[in-house]
């Protein structure tokens, strides 16, 4: 593929992502902020129980020599009231909001533009609208889904603060795994399609990722943060619902508006004798 219609692509895929980053962030705004300012309230309530606990047995920690700081922290906080926040929420939840899934909107599109540029003619005889869903659905099947079903999102209710680097090396590690036999699924597909035949042979590929997937999930640490007890089991449900339905909605607005995009960029030009004005006949 010429690098000037590279170029064009890439554009249009920036463009795409953007513009389906905007219809997930009306998306995460509308349904996914419920379940996090929930969980948010949930941490609170635990966070004031825990420290009423800490009030009541303070006397007898400190005779123990430990609980002195936390005790300190305790009544500071009383003093001074509530923590103030260096980002308040409702920032939070609407132009950092807005700010991060735009800025991941469009980074997908340009990585995604990329790779359909690669796959165009080389997947299998589909056109532009197709081999852009095609690429849309292999991306969040391997970049989300499969790292999502070995480490689920959670809400901020739940997760240690000191583990969280190591949650999420371990899941970028799950997303490179995913990645790296995926593309080896497409080359083993292509390999077989001469012998089994095309469907035969994608059939054949995809389950082979399965198995392999299945093993590393198996293989790789699980994670160490449990759900604490007493965290309502449907708010963690809603919440990972509206994740799973956060990069639907991204995957399913890029591939539709790409897919268009590309089919016009990569549609033929019209002859010019079709292009040319027919004259009117002379009277």
């Amino acid at each position: 593929m010429p690098s000037g219609t590279v170029g064009r692509l890439l554009l249009r895929g920036l463009l795409a992502g953007l513009i389906a980053g905007l219809v997930a962030f009306v998306f995460a705004y509308t349904v996914g902020e419920g379940p996090v300012s929930d969980s948010i309230a949930q941490e609170q309530a635990h966070s004031a129980s825990a420290g009423h606990h800490d009030h009541g047995g303070g006397s007898a920690a400190a005779a123990g020599g430990t609980g002195d700081a936390a005790a300190h922290e305790h009544e500071a906080a009383d003093a001074g009231g509530e923590e103030e926040e260096l980002v308040s929420r409702d920032l939070q939840s609407t132009a950092g909001l807005a700010t991060g899934v735009l800025v991941y909107g469009v980074a997908v599109g340009g990585i995604a533009a990329l790779a359909f540029c690669f796959a165009l003619g080389r997947v299998g005889r589909f056109g532009p609208r197709a081999t852009a869903a095609l690429v849309a659905g292999a991306a969040f099947v391997t970049v989300y889904f499969v790292p999502f079903l070995k480490y689920p999102a959670n809400p901020p209710a739940v997760g240690n603060p000191d583990t969280i680097g190591k949650r999420t090396a371990l899941f970028f590690l799950m997303i490179a795994l995913s990645v790296l036999i995926g593309v080896a699924a497409v080359i083993l597909g292509k390999r077989l399609a001469p012998r089994l035949g095309t469907w035969n042979a994608a059939v054949a590929a995809g389950l082979g990722y399965a198995v392999v997937m299945a093993v590393l999930a198996f293989v790789l640490p699980p994670n160490d943060d449990a759900i604490p007890d007493g965290f309502p089991a449907a708010l963690l449900w809603d919440f990972r619902l509206a994740s799973i339905g956060l990069q639907v909605v991204l995957w399913t607005g890029f591939a539709l508006l790409f897919g268009a995009l590309a089919d016009r960029a990569l549609a033929p030009a019209a002859p010019a004798a079709e292009r040319a004005p027919v004259a009117a006949p002379a009277v």
